[in-house]
């Protein structure tokens, strides 16, 4: 690919991003859109319905790119949680990592890469993307030693930042954010079935409810149920029932935590524990089916940044990518849209797959279904590409030597990634502003339906599962081929900025937060950027072995040992954390409810909080709807310390 396919590239999304952009700061303005764009504000905003005409409505402004970048952190965590903030942090890390990196390798490395070899120079634009490239550095030149260099620069830099900064802020919040989240009916994240002391049952029936039960406290302990939702006086109870083995046999009962009444996923909290394993196993089947399906789109769009070998497949196509304009687009734009158009259709499916595993929790399930979807992304998008590329180059030497494979392949398709992180980048940030799905849902409502109460047409929570294995991706490519191919940094550090922006916005004013995972997105991030590093060095020394500095190469192996031992003391020391509540600030939120007389409250708002059917106002020991019948407990309003109790059979 030359440049200036690249250049145009850059161009074509450069100008998609300004229109969306400044369109996106007009439709803003309109009362029509206030539920589109202003979903988390609508009960504040909705006087705006009744202005009058104004001109300044229809011209674009900057206001809300200003109001997003002023937004302090405390801000974000008050309206978007815990959640919010460790997405955001995951972003500016990535612009930190990422700005040391295009800083030491554009100016350092860049230059070594282009002069690598004597050869004919052309002009900029019409130079080849590999001369910019380590693949233009000669076997056992001297200048590797400096990218060996950056490589431990940037690796330093990296576990530096995920330490001292961004890890010990996250911890710090989550000491703090327990006793300000849970200090309403929402007050704990515990419980579990059992008699201690500290257990205690409901009223059998309500006053204006007697005489519809059909059967009393010690028929209920007898039932036999798939699962049960069961309180404790006090949280530290809660948590040390949760625990603690129930039985002799560990199969009889099975506790563990439930989740917020908010967050709470009843069609799951049924499902008997036995199928849990099973459905598991499924799952991992199809989501492995899934990968294998789309090694078939992703070497499609390899084949599109191959223009010779595409013309030799397809000769009809000859005369048409012969011109210049053609060319440049077909193989600096087209792969990575090809590919983005496949790749839209992955998140839903994982999300199917995640709700179908069993989890009780809306949080847990997109939890799930981002580690499913971060993984498909890597294998797909990152390792697809490389080796279908490769493959077409040389598939009968594909089995023979995977150290030069990485080697050769890795490199050379640096510049397909460049025209995703553009592509896929830019432009779905544009997206992401513009909210196309909303605007379609908001014009059905009002001229197909003729609904213009705002209130109803619903809002939207923040996709994390998406959102958070796409900028995660884009952190792989910017630690692999910052040695490699350091062109890409400037792109990736301007998709970032606007990605600061853009989130910031959309978790202020357009997503509702009703359930969130307490910062448990945060591991995902730690473990993503590990795994990014370490790739990141051992490629480089499979490349420094290819260009025949054993020394160079031999020199990454202690930063390989360095970089998975700093892993192992973060894991022992932040993991914990974010798996369990201390108990210690447990006891800290019992004592200062009580001391405040909050906890009497906490239990009478606990009877209305865990239902299913709000409406209904089901007490213990009330009949269950018939379309129900088969699991009775967990419809049933419970618990300050609540945890699920699964029972086998």
């Amino acid at each position: 690919m030359k440049l200036a396919a690249l250049l145009t590239s850059a161009g074509v999304n450069t100008a998609v991003c300004v229109v969306l952009f400044s369109l996106y700061s007009v439709l803003r303005k309109q009362p029509s859109f206030v539920n589109v764009y202003f979903g988390a504000k609508i009960a504040q905003v909705r006087a705006r319905q009744q202005d009058a005409f104004r001109f300044d409505r229809f011209v674009p402004s900057p206001s809300w790119i200003l109001k997003a970048w002023e937004t302090s952190d405390e801000e974000i965590s008050a309206t978007g949680g815990l959640d919010a903030v460790v997405f955001v942090r995951m972003i500016v890390f990535s612009f930190r990592i990422f700005s040391i990196a295009a800083i030491v390798c554009n100016f350092l490395v860049l230059p070594l890469n282009y002069f690598g070899k004597e050869m004919q120079r052309h002009q900029i634009p019409a130079e080849t993307l590999e001369v910019f490239t380590i693949v233009n550095v000669e076997e056992g030149s001297r200048w590797l030693w400096a990218h060996c260099f950056a490589l431990y620069l940037i690796s330093c830099c990296a576990c530096f930042l995920l330490y001292l900064t961004d890890a010990g802020k996250m911890c710090k919040m989550l000491k703090l954010t327990p006793r300000e989240l849970h200090c309403g009916s929402s007050s704990m994240r515990c419980g579990l079935c059992g008699t201690t002391a500290s257990f205690s049952m409901l009223p059998m029936e309500a006053e204006t409810d007697k005489g519809r039960s059909d059967f009393d406290g010690s028929d209920l302990r007898k039932k036999e149920s798939a699962a049960a939702l069961v309180f404790f006086r006090n949280r530290y109870a809660a948590l040390v029932a949760s625990q603690g083995l129930q039985s002799r046999n560990p199969m009889s009962w099975v506790t563990d935590l439930s989740p917020e009444p908010d967050d709470m996923y009843w069609s799951n909290i049924c499902v008997p524990y036995r199928l849990l394993w099973i459905r598991k196993i499924a799952i991992l089947v199809a989501s492995m089916a899934l990968v294998a399906f789309f090694i078939v789109p992703v070497s499609l769009t390899q084949g599109l940044v191959h223009l010779d070998k595409l013309q030799k497949t397809f000769p009809f196509l000859r005369g048409i990518l012969q011109r210049k304009a053609m060319s440049q687009l077909a193989t600096g734009y087209l792969p990575s849209v090809v590919l983005i158009i496949f790749m839209y259709m992955v998140p839903p499916i994982m999300l199917l797959f995640s709700t179908m595993e069993g989890s009780i929790s809306r949080s847990d399930r997109k939890r799930s279904a981002c580690i499913k979807v971060l993984c498909f992304f890597i294998w797909n998008v990152f390792f697809g590409n490389i080796l279908s590329g490769s493959v077409i180059e040389r598939f009968s030497k594909f089995f023979k030597d995977v150290k030069n494979l990485l080697a050769m392949a890795v490199p050379s398709t640096a510049t397909f990634f460049m025209t995703y992180v553009l592509t896929s980048g830019w432009a779905s940030l544009s997206c992401e502003l513009m909210q196309p799905f909303g605007l379609l849902c908001n014009l059905f409502y009002r001229f197909v339906l003729r609904n213009k109460d705002v209130s109803t047409y619903g809002t939207l929570t923040f996709p994390y599962h998406t959102e958070v294995p796409r900028i995660l991706l884009f952190g792989l490519f910017g630690f692999v081929y910052s040695t490699l191919s350091p062109l890409i940094l400037p792109f990736l550090l301007v998709y970032l900025s606007l990605a600061y922006l853009v989130y910031r916005n959309q978790i202020l004013n357009v997503y509702v937060t009703k359930y969130q995972t307490g910062g448990t997105y945060w591991p995902i991030v730690h473990n993503t950027t590990i795994f990014s590093m370490v790739l990141m060095q051992i490629i480089a020394m499979a490349v420094f072995g290819l260009k025949k500095s054993t020394v160079a190469s031999s020199f990454v192996i202690p930063l390989i040992i360095l970089t998975l031992l700093f892993n192992e003391y973060c894991r022992q020391r932040f993991q914990p954390l974010f798996k369990h509540i201390p108990a210690q600030i447990l006891i800290e939120m019992d004592r200062q409810d009580e001391q405040n007389g909050k906890m009497k409250e906490i239990h009478q708002k606990l009877t209305s909080a865990y239902t299913q059917f709000k409406s209904s106002s089901l007490m213990l020991g009330d009949p269950v709807p018939p379309s129900h019948n088969n699991c009775r407990l967990e419809d049933l309003e419970i618990n300050p310390g609540k945890i699920p109790v699964h029972h086998p059979s």
